[in-house]
């Protein structure tokens, strides 16, 4: 059970200093790509690059504090099965796939995942029952607190908790992320749900003392 900071950011140094700052506190961070395409907005590396994903993907240079710190991967990234090798070769730990992001989910978890664990992300609106093929495969899903993703500051669709729930009595094993809306005010409700790990952006970013909002948020799994 773990908050993972969530970060976006617009350039690679304000990616350095963002995970600077939460670096103390966790063991891992998720990166959140935004291509511009499967969401409205862009984030580094669409914007702000000057050569740095490059030289990381060609293991030139490593992420921020890469000694400590494990990199998950969100791609909010349309056709994602162009890109992925790219974020591989990062060292991610794990890489999330928005299932509405692609035609070829199944080919892509197939490939990748004797590689690198793949996880599964979901919006509110999409069905359970479209989980249900990939489940023996894949080793976490990430319930989207809102459909409108690639943006933070949202309000948690009051849907996540059920579905967790329902999620859960299916695949009580499976670790269950849930990433937009969390908060003090809805980590309790989406633990209690089943949800394992919660992927957390205004909460902490927005706070006047990062370290001791992640501290706070992980006192809720004790």
């Amino acid at each position: 059970m773990s908050i993972i900071p969530a970060i976006h950011t617009q350039s690679f140094r304000e990616l350095e200093e963002k995970v600077g700052l939460v670096k103390d506190a966790v063991d891992s961070v998720q990166v959140d790509v935004f291509d511009g395409r499967y969401v409205d907005s862009k984030s580094w590396p669409y914007v702000g690059d000057r050569g740095e994903f490059a030289d990381i993907a060609a293991e030139k240079r490593g992420m921020p504090y890469w000694e400590s710190i494990d990199y998950e991967f969100d791609l909010h990234i349309k056709e994602p099965e162009g890109v992925i090798a790219d974020y591989v070769r990062t060292g991610a730990r794990m890489i999330l796939i928005h299932f509405e992001s692609t035609e070829v989910l199944g080919e892509i978890i197939s490939e990748w995942r004797s590689v690198v664990d793949i996880g599964i992300a979901l919006k509110p609106s999409t069905p359970l029952s479209v989980l249900d093929s990939y489940m023996h495969e894949v080793k976490r899903v990430q319930f989207m607190g809102h459909d409108y993703v690639g943006h933070s500051g949202l309000t948690l669709d009051h849907r996540v908790p059920l579905r967790i729930r329902e999620f859960r009595k299916k695949y009580p094993e499976h670790a269950v992320s849930v990433d937009i809306g969390v908060n003090l005010e809805t980590a309790p409700l989406l633990i209690d749900a089943g949800a394992t790990h919660l992927a957390v952006t205004s909460a902490v970013f927005k706070s006047e003392n990062p370290l001791e909002a992640i501290r706070t948020l992980q006192a809720l799994f004790k």
